[in-house]
């Protein structure tokens, strides 16, 4: 066994059973608990001792510490109930209060504090360590990065564990399994607003993903009119948010979509483009994309290409796209040497079949460019090593998974909210991909709950909890609250089906409730009295549980983006509790004598048809529709249920008749 799985055992462990015990400076053995931390750490090992951070802290910064680190630790300790920040230059021998040491590792001072905890640091690429060493209820903290990006990163966790009365003695060494990991605003219909994008940045940094790609369909400056300059007020918002993105350690990477107009050989078309990007990089801009999806590739946009390329199609499309990027791709290296590559996504993005157009592209686009691909499907299923090796083969490098979930602008998804948890990708993806980006929905709010897998998985993969990672994202979601966090994990569950572009979901509906109203049926047909009645007081609660879950997330401990952006959801979810609870009631009745049974199961029925009614918000989302809340589930189960009560309280056949019957 390795260093590396000694420690990730000794992290599983711990979270598994959330508690470890330390000796305390009297010696006696004091239980020790400690938050799980997501994205789960690479390594974590346990100390002995624990740090209280109490009313007065100590700040030790070296001259160049990163600005928004720093700032961020200020904000976090002011959270935690510290009402003293001193500063300092050094270490002390023998702190008598908590010292937080925050710097880069090859700083003297954090190199000198990892040796005095008995470590070094993670030398990876946006890598970390955080080294506590208690002395007595004080001690030291160092957060080290390798890099910048490494040690906001540490900061980050740093915020959480601050959360708790006291901080474990610990070394964490962490860093990230895949480079670029975060989302691309690329759905159609309407697009975040600058104040969406600003709290999703803040959110991106939490889950230390470090890339945001700007590149909604309806802005027509980056597609229809694609080669306009921006108006100049349009151009001074992007800057703010590209400041807030560079705060939060995200790239700000902005994507332009010229397919459907662009003629690949006109020069005047390239110069278009790279007006278009120097634009951007006067504002602060240095990742560019140039998207080439949902687009035809059969026929040219003019003849300049035709002549140049020869009669339309697959191949041809390869090679014309190919020297456009190529072009852009040297004349962003000549502007900016400091660029990161140029992105693209293929006309053929949706699976990773062997095809003239991909023999183009790996024949004779820069290496350079990163290629973006969607999977084995524009929506696929499920994303295995074998199948990202399969697209590393046909594009002629590794990619960047541009993950279609949980977007909500195809037909499958009218009426639904997608908050099941990120699942079905497969542990150890990292050495195949350069990175995952989600597509989020037209809420931003709501699509936190997948992103925060997303982030996670491409942080970790290999140690990658959905489920956990799901409870996580509903808990930052609700502040922490553990009512609100119920709440919002019921919530989740009425909208956990996942579509495809098929007629199969890739994630089932509802599957929490979907068990509690199985075991009520189960009960109903098979159990006595006693197991019936258990089981009609579990569904009464139950329907509580779904009518009181809406106002409790309205309540303000939650977001109040997430219940604005999810409030016709919201709304029949009440409803549809209210028709669970009058169903329960008219089970119950059906139960005892049956004589209120049908005025109960009639209400339900009507409540059921004012919950279906509800509608999304009106131009909200690309397709607007009915609500969907738990179908499939509850309103069968709400349908069904003066069947489901007859049938558990008919008198059973005599045998004359039985054998009657089968005469």
């Amino acid at each position: 066994m390795t260093r590396r799985m000694a420690m990730t055992g000794t992290y599983a462990a711990l979270i598994a059973t959330g508690l470890a015990t330390t000796v305390s400076a009297q010696g006696i053995a004091q239980p020790v608990t400690m938050p799980a931390i997501f994205p789960a750490p690479t390594s974590v090992a346990l100390r002995t001792g624990t740090i209280t951070l109490g009313r007065s802290v100590v700040l030790v910064a070296p001259a160049g510490t990163d600005g928004d680190s720093v700032a961020l630790v200020r904000e976090i300790l002011r959270a935690a109930g510290v009402t003293t920040i001193t500063t300092a230059r050094r270490l002390p021998a023998a702190p008598d209060r908590p010292h937080i040491l925050l710097g880069t590792g090859d700083t003297a001072i954090v190199r000198d504090a990892l040796a005095r905890a008995g470590t070094v640091r993670d030398t990876h690429p946006e890598g970390y360590t955080i080294a506590t060493l208690a002395a007595g209820s004080s001690g030291i903290i160092t957060l080290a990065g390798q890099d910048a990006d490494g040690l906001f990163h540490a900061v980050q966790t740093f915020r959480q564990l601050a959360a708790r009365p006291a901080l474990p003695a610990l070394v964490i060494q962490d860093h990230p399994a895949m480079p670029m990991r975060g989302t691309i605003e690329g759905f159609y219909g309407k697009p975040w607003t600058m104040a969406d994008r600003t709290k999703h940045l803040d959110f991106l940094a939490t889950v230390k993903a470090n890339t945001y790609v700007y590149s909604p369909k309806d802005d027509p400056y980056a597609r229809d009119r694609w080669r306009e300059a921006y108006p100049a007020a349009t151009l001074s918002a992007l800057g703010t948010l590209v400041a807030t993105a560079r705060h939060n350690h995200v790239d700000f990477v902005y994507a332009v979509s010229p397919g459907p107009s662009v003629c690949f050989s006109d020069p005047a078309d390239a110069q278009a483009l790279e007006r278009k990007f120097a634009a951007l990089r006067s504002i602060g801009v240095h990742s560019f994309y140039v998207a080439l999806d949902d687009i035809e590739y059969t026929k040219w946009n003019c003849e300049r290409d035709k002549a140049s390329f020869g009669p339309s199609g697959a191949e041809a499309a390869g090679i014309a796209q190919s020297r456009l990027l190529n072009a852009v791709q040297a004349d962003l290296l000549a502007k900016d040497p400091s660029s990161r590559p140029l992105i693209m996504v293929p006309t053929e993005y949706y699976d990773a079949k062997e095809t003239p157009y991909k023999a183009a592209l790996r024949k004779y686009l820069d290496p350079r460019v990163v290629v973006q691909w969607t999977g084995t499907d524009v929506v696929p299923p499920a994303i295995s090593i074998a199948d990202a090796k399969t697209a590393t083969k046909a594009f002629g490098r590794k990619t960047l998974l541009w993950d279609n979930y949980p977007v909500n602008d195809y037909a499958q998804t009218t009426g639904r909210l997608l908050l099941a948890p990120y699942a079905r990708r497969e542990a150890g993806l990292a050495g195949e991909l350069t990175g995952i980006l989600s597509n989020p929905m037209n809420q931003e709010a709501p699509s936190r709950v997948a992103v925060t897998g997303v982030a996670a998985f491409g942080w970790n993969d290999k140690d990658y909890d959905a489920d956990r990672t799901w409870q996580f994202a509903a808990r930052e979601l609700a502040g922490g609250d553990p009512r609100a966090t119920a709440a919002l994990l019921s919530f989740f569950d009425t909208q956990h089906l996942a579509p495809t572009f098929g007629s199969q979901p890739w994630q089932p509906q509802a599957p929490r409730l979907k068990a509690q109203l199985d075991a009520v049926r189960l009960a109903l047909a098979e159990g006595d009295a006693a197991a019936r009645g258990l089981a009609l007081a579990d569904l009464a609660r139950a329907a509580d549980t779904l009518a009181a879950a809406p106002d409790t997330i309205r309540s303000g401990t939650i977001d109040p983006g997430f219940a604005d952006q999810a409030r016709p959801w919201l709304d029949a979810m009440q409803i549809w509790g209210r028709a669970l609870q009058m169903t329960a009631a008219g089970l119950d009745a059906a139960n005892h004598d049956g004589t209120a049974a049908p005025g109960y199961f009639a209400e339900a029925r009507r409540l059921a048809a004012q919950a279906a009614a509800v509608q999304t918000i009106p131009g909200a989302t690309r397709f607007d529709g009915a609500i969907r809340v738990a179908d499939g589930v509850l309103d069968r189960f709400v349908a069904e249920a003066p069947t489901l009560i007859a049938t558990a309280t008919a008198p059973a056949p005599t045998t004359s008749a039985s054998a009657e019957a089968v005469r």
